[in-house]
């Protein structure tokens, strides 16, 4: 039995977004202009990006809507329609409601009838967790399909009022506002089938290695600013009170971030360890890096390690389509299949590091022809 990824589709709302706009979007935070935008911006090296809100801060698109739009895309070309999808697995950092599951609201919005679902919660990983589900249900003969969905709405907590309701005296500080210009909005999706349809990609394998149990937490929401205060933002008398101590504000602890390629690699290296894989096999790498400055990292450690993989094998996005989280991955390799060449028998390794709590989750695709 094999399962194959026959269709691919993405969604990104509104207009490319330039470097000196962002802040025409996003607003001003208290009226000044970042002391940090510039920086952060020539490391990550992204030029462009899109956003499902508005400069006036409405949000133009919902989360569950972006998801729809890129099933739909994926499915536009498919001989499979939409009513005769057996599984929907989605794949979401923040849902538009915390409950229920995102994959419930994903559906709905499709209109497709008593399908199985399934709700992957977590970061940029989560696309993969969710997109393994589907794969295993598929290889034991459970279903013969399965459509499966990423999508990300980060701008709604980028807006400037976000952080002026911080309690006086405080002020957001750099962890708190890196992410401002990282993360930006989107949507994949990928349809899986237990039969090859013309040129399409066989998954050979997925895996993931977590490393919550060795490192604090470096990515988050939901915990004030102040380290000290390990309360909730559910433990504060008023949900009034959580976000004035900044517990709703995304937050990434830069200081823990290095450890996202390290990790990345030590999966790379167990995969060649445990026979999965060699780096003179691998013909296309997909690897979503969060930031151009990672990317130089990669390589230095893979070289060390005597596992390089040449530069022009590695294929990204993240430049005109910016960091859209779990969506990245599938975005990507809707990107690549209809813009790149490969030919049948090529071997193509997904690989999407999170910063969470650190972890790292590979998949191994083979181009065949049906």
């Amino acid at each position: 039995m094999s399962v194959f990824i026959t269709s691919t589709g993405h969604h990104l709302p509104g207009p490319p977004i330039a470097n000196d706009e962002i802040e025409n979007v996003l607003g001003l935070i208290h009226g000044k202009p970042s002391r940090l935008k510039k920086k952060i911006l020539r490391a990550n090296g992204i030029v462009t990006r899109h956003y499902a809100i508005n400069a006036q801060h409405e949000t133009t698109i919902s989360n569950e809507r972006m998801a729809a739009l890129s099933a739909r895309h994926c499915m536009a070309n498919a001989p499979l329609p939409l009513k005769r999808i057996q599984m929907l697995s989605c794949a979401t950092s923040q849902g538009d409601r915390v409950l229920p599951g995102f994959a419930s609201m994903v559906q709905a919005e499709l209109g497709i009838e008593e399908t199985e679902i399934h709700s992957a919660h977590g970061i940029c990983s989560s696309s993969l967790m969710a997109m393994k589900a589907a794969y295993l249900n598929l290889l034991c003969g459970e279903h013969d399909n399965a459509l499966v969905v990423a999508s990300e709405l980060a701008s709604r907590l980028f807006k400037a009022s976000r952080y002026e309701v911080l309690a006086e005296g405080k002020n957001a500080d750099f962890n708190a506002e890196f992410l401002r210009w990282m993360l930006s909005d989107g949507a994949g999706a990928c349809l899986l089938e237990s039969k090859a349809r013309g040129r399409c990609f066989r998954i050979d394998w997925i895996k993931s290695f977590s490393h919550a149990n060795a490192y604090p937490v470096c990515m988050s929401v939901g915990m004030p600013t102040d380290a000290t205060d390990q309360r909730s933002w559910q433990d504060f008398p008023t949900y009034t009170e959580a976000e004035q101590a900044g517990a709703l504000l995304l937050r990434q602890d830069v200081r823990l971030l290095d450890n996202v390629v390290k990790v990345g690699v030590d999966g790379f290296l167990k995969l060649i360890e445990d026979g999965r894989t060699q780096p003179e096999d691998i013909d296309h790498v997909l690897c979503h890096y969060s930031s151009d400055h990672f990317r130089s990292r990669i390589f230095e450690l893979l070289i060390q390690a005597g596992a390089a993989i040449p530069e022009h094998k590695w294929y990204s996005n993240l430049y005109t389509r910016g960091n859209t989280g779990c969506a990245s991955i599938f975005i990507m390799l809707d990107e690549f299949r209809r813009t790149q060449r490969y030919e049948a028998g090529e071997q193509i390794l997904c690989m999407v590091p999170e910063s969470g709590r650190f972890n790292v989750a590979f998949m191994k695709l083979t181009v065949v022809d049906g």
